[in-house]
């Protein structure tokens, strides 16, 4: 398995990770067992760059990565997260205060069955606690030995700034795909600027840009991504309508469309490293089939006038999501 650093870090990762947020009740039923042979098969391929968070299924996402983990911990480098809340009322909140930090950080050891998470992001920025004070938590953690390294998701570029002035950020984790760039005009700049790596996640758009999904009888009863603008009628048929060149690149390369994306991201940069969510092994197989597809220049371009900034109808998340990014 290709290596790749996460910046100037040191910590050095596989170049195809496994996001474990879908093997929890988001996009449909979850099988554990089956997910549980899906981090094995990760591992055992060398794609060993686990990333969960105590958000997904209120915890219950970390006691499987620990399940699977159980007897193969130094095999992993496990990556989770802290910050985001889902209130009693239901709805979502975010805690970035320092000493939620290390209670956070207590439990998530606890439910992954380990002493030592190799790296800690904070899920969400708190706009009510300073990110100075969120990552002198974070620090503390690393002092104590129970954090290797540090990480933010979905922050913006001035609060990158500010947190790695604090202590050393590893990674920044955001969405990142053919169909979301955002992080281009300034972000992954900043990032580059500061030797901050970049963790890509919904790299293949939420399975999007698999080229199967083509309405909501594609997805579960019960799929999160309903609820989501890209996804909902008016916007999907557009949407739709930005596959095609993928599909004649896929096909080019004799590879699956999502194979074909994943490939233009890992050709964005060698500090940048994808973590396709799947709670099926036998794509984790088609996921580092990507390492082996390198697009030419004429590829790349028709990709990238394709998937223009901003092409894609409709936002990331709902509204209520959206206000939790780029802070």
């Amino acid at each position: 398995m290709q290596k790749r650093e996460l910046g100037k870090s040191g910590l050095k990762v596989p170049a195809m990770g496994l996001g474990c947020m879908t093997m929890t009740a988001i996009y449909g039923q979850p099988d554990d067992d089956r997910s549980i042979a899906t981090i094995h098969r990760a591992i055992e391929r060398g794609a060993n760059f686990i990333d969960t968070a105590d958000m997904y299924g209120q915890g219950s996402n970390e006691e499987l990565v620990g399940r699977a983990l159980s007897d193969r911990r130094e095999q992993a480098i496990l990556a989770t997260k802290f910050g985001n809340l889902r209130l009693p009322d239901g709805k979502s909140g975010v805690n970035g205060r320092p000493e939620y930090a290390l209670e956070a950080c207590e439990k998530s050891l606890k439910r992954l069955g380990t002493d030592v998470i190799d790296l800690y992001y904070l899920h969400r920025v708190d706009p009510d606690t300073p990110i100075e004070e969120t990552v002198g938590g974070m620090k503390r953690l690393v002092e104590q030995g129970k954090v290797r390294h540090v990480g933010l998701s979905e922050a913006g570029a001035q609060t990158i700034r500010r947190a790695h002035g604090v202590h050393p950020i590893a990674a920044l984790q955001s969405e990142f795909s053919l169909w979301s760039r955002d992080l281009e005009a300034e972000i992954l700049p900043t990032c580059r600027e500061l030797g901050i790596g970049l963790v890509p996640y919904s790299p293949l758009g939420r399975g999007f840009l698999t080229a199967t999904i083509h309405g909501f009888a594609d997805l579960a009863e019960k799929d999160r991504r309903k609820d989501m603008p890209r996804f909902q009628d008016g916007n999907r048929e557009e949407n739709l309508k930005l596959l095609a060149p993928l599909e004649e690149v896929a096909a080019k390369h004799g590879c699956t469309p999502a194979q074909a994306a994943l490939a233009w991201i890992l050709a964005q940069g060698d500090d940048i490293v994808p973590i396709p969510g799947t709670k099926r092994p036998e794509r984790v197989d088609e996921n580092i089939g990507a390492l082996a597809v390198t697009l030419d220049a004429g590829d790349l371009a028709k990709l990238d006038s394709t998937f223009t900034p901003g092409a894609a109808l409709g936002t990331r998340y709902p509204a209520g999501g959206m206000k939790r990014v780029g802070l």
